[in-house]
């Protein structure tokens, strides 16, 4: 860390590490201002700015869960004897409800190609299942890249969580309805009135793998 903590982020630090090393992911905004009596999430959010300025942690945009823990990279982990975290992107399978989608159990194992093999970097693969996008290209079985962020363009192809499921479409919003739009006459178009539906968007596709071989989207 980069400068010393107040006290009060020092229990948000604690709270984060208490919750990784106890359920295996980090927790929500929500969750911190429930735990420490906080009076709104967004005090949490201020919290966990301060705590990524000074280095404590670091805080993926876009994502309820999104804290990584500077700590746990390799050399902290060889230091404790720990087996070295494989190398490569993550290739995420069976994504359970309300976990995060780069939680530990999701990983089926890592392909071996650099994050800036795809164009923006991406975060990881995700494999589809189904042939709701079959018309753009992505096919049941296939790698989709998946870069993470919060900026969403309209047409784009994102990876979105609608309450238990997690879903590829294309994205088009006006005004507080979103459309995730399949790729395949077969399916409906599905909408979400922003007001009261849950929404979260997990990255947008930026490359497709199929039999080895990288194909841009």
């Amino acid at each position: 860390m980069s400068r010393s903590l107040t006290a009060r982020q020092q229990n948000v630090y604690d709270f984060i590490v208490k919750t990784m090393n106890d359920l295996g992911y980090p927790p929500t905004r929500a969750e911190i201002s429930r735990a420490l009596g906080f009076k709104s999430p967004n005090a949490a959010e201020e919290h966990l700015r301060a705590l990524e300025r000074k280095g404590a942690i670091k805080v993926i945009r876009g994502t309820s869960r999104g804290i990584r823990l500077p700590i746990q990279e390799p050399e902290a982990a060889n230091e404790e004897g720990l087996e070295e975290p494989a190398q490569g992107l993550p290739i995420i399978g069976e994504v359970a409800a309300g976990s995060p989608i780069l939680a530990a159990e999701h990983i089926d194992r890592y392909c071996p190609l650099p994050p800036e093999y795809f164009t923006p970097r991406a975060d990881y693969l995700l494999r589809v299942r189904g042939l709701s996008m079959k018309d753009a290209g992505i096919l049941e079985g296939d790698l989709l890249a998946v870069h993470r962020t919060e900026r969403i363009r309209d047409g784009q192809i994102v990876v979105a969580r609608l309450e238990d499921e997690v879903t590829v479409k294309r994205f088009h919003r006006q005004g507080h309805v979103v459309t995730l739009e399949a790729e395949n006459p077969d399916f409906a178009p599905i909408e979400v009135d922003l007001r009261h539906d849950p929404l979260e968007i997990e990255g947008i596709g930026v490359g497709v793998i199929r039999g080895g071989s990288g194909q841009a989207l």
